[in-house]
């Protein structure tokens, strides 16, 4: 052992103590900053996938036709909830070409009505309308079957020939110069009085929107002038089970006239659904939050002569029509999702934050900034230091100063240890090096005793023995 083993310092308690203070602001400050960034990460990440725009295509007719229109109303009701989806509304020609590049894949959404040809990817969001076959017969002649039907000449009130095509397809009357003669489109203003005159048809087949009867008043006004019947469908589930993209349809009382109620019953009758479909590929959460749209918003949807103003969810069956999209569906099914249904994946997104952030910041503190502990093992150069002096220690009172420096060292690495400012690396060494020079102190001081009086300098000579 070197006799220059420089002596302990002093202060070292207080310094240590400024050490446990100083990685104790540390650990504060870093665990306050890491709250901060997870809370900021979490915040900028929710909203931008909360908010993270996606503009969908819809394929319309031209800008008069009816999907026109209600394209047009579900782009601002999307802008004024600010929802993250936005429109992009790509006109047609007309509602066939509109169909065909959604089938194309060329448009994200598209609508149809249940007769049209619907495309393979086509999955349902809502139905939007119905429209429902009024079978009119003049006066209070009553038609009492299809069959009777047949043999009648039909008038269709319509603007286009595709109505004249269901009531062929839904009648089985196969197209020709025979069936055309038997079924014969006519403007859908025309006077019931016109059509039913003597040379005239024999019945009227209306199709029209189901909310858009009930403001009309013309059935009303004919039924006080001239009257006529109503008559039901007796065959509804039969076709609907032919035709799948026929639907079973209601006429409730007083639906076309309350004075006189016309019909005076609920009647059956088949009818044909508009639906709003999407691309299959659509994300369920796009889906889903389209369909919230549409559902909590169906007032602001309609149209000004009704169409729309009755949404209806899509059919979730798995034998449906059109199959639902499982976005809409997952929607429909379950309204209400609990809070970790909701936000789990934000949840999941602040835990991973917080893990990341806390990792980066505990390795700045550990590598970093941190007043590294001393280590045990260290303190033994100090204990080793004490032992050398015990040798020139000639009094007793000498020897009880360097028994306290011994003890205030034990002191010291006690606290330490305790505080965190000292690590147990090296403790062993420390254990032995503090019992070595705590039995040489001991051995010193009965060695003076033994010579107290006799000689002034005692020179104790340390062997491996004594060791």
């Amino acid at each position: 052992m070197s006799a220059d083993v420089p002596p302990p310092n002093a202060d070292k308690p207080p310094a240590r103590s400024q050490v446990v203070r100083s990685n104790r602001r540390q650990v504060l400050l870093f665990a306050g900053l890491t709250l901060i960034l997870t809370v900021a990460t979490v915040a900028w990440g929710g909203r931008s996938w909360l908010r993270n725009s996606e503009t969908l295509v819809f394929a319309v007719g031209d800008g008069n036709s009816l999907e026109a229109r209600f394209a047009g109303k579900l782009a601002a009701v999307l802008k004024s909830t600010n929802s993250r989806l936005r429109l992009k509304i790509v006109d047609h020609s007309d509602s066939a070409k509109a169909l065909a590049a959604f089938d194309h894949r060329q448009a994200d959404l598209a609508m149809l009505r249940s007769d049209a040809k619907v495309p393979p990817r086509a999955r349902a969001l809502a139905i939007l309308e119905h429209d429902v076959l009024l079978l009119i017969s003049p006066g209070s002649k009553k038609i009492k079957s299809l069959a009777e039907l047949r043999k009648k000449k039909i008038a269709v009130l319509a603007d286009g020939e595709n109505n004249a095509a269901f009531v062929r397809n839904a009648l089985e009357i196969s197209e020709g110069p025979d069936g055309n003669s038997r079924v014969q489109v006519v403007p859908s203003n025309s006077s019931l009085d016109k059509l039913f005159s003597p040379n005239g048809y024999g019945a009227a087949i209306a199709i029209a929107h189901a909310s858009t009867l009930m403001k009309d008043k013309r059935f009303e006004q004919y039924a006080r002038h001239g009257g006529f019947t109503v008559n039901a469908i007796d065959e509804t589930k039969a076709l609907a089970r032919r035709n799948p993209w026929i639907s079973e349809e209601t006429l409730p009382t007083g639906m076309l006239s309350s004075s006189p109620a016309i019909p005076d019953d609920d009647l059956d009758t088949i009818g044909l659904q508009w639906l709003l479909v999407a691309q299959s590929k659509m994300t369920p959460t796009t889906a889903g939050d389209l369909a919230r749209a549409i559902y909590e918003n169906k007032t602001e949807l309609a149209l000004e002569h009704g169409f729309g103003s009755r949404i209806e969810p899509a059919d979730t069956d798995k034998d449906a029509f059109i199959v639902a999209h499982p976005g809409a569906a997952e929607y429909i099914n379950d309204d209400t999702k609990s809070f970790m249904d909701r936000y789990s994946d934000l949840l999941y997104l602040a835990a991973a934050a917080l893990s990341v952030i806390g990792s980066i910041f505990a390795g700045i503190y550990t590598k970093i900034t941190r007043v590294a502990p001393e280590k045990a093992g260290q303190l033994a150069t100090a204990i080793l230091d004490v032992g050398e002096r015990i040798e020139h220690a000639n009094s007793l009172d000498a020897l009880e100063a360097l028994q306290d420096e011994l003890e205030e060292i034990l002191r010291g690495a006690v606290v330490g240890l305790r505080d965190g400012t000292i690590s147990t690396d090296g403790l062993d060494t420390f254990k032995l090096g503090y019992q070595f020079v705590r039995d040489e102190i001991g051995l010193r001081r009965a060695h003076l005793k033994r010579h107290a009086g006799h000689e002034d300098n005692v020179v104790i000579v340390k062997t491996a023995q004594s060791a």
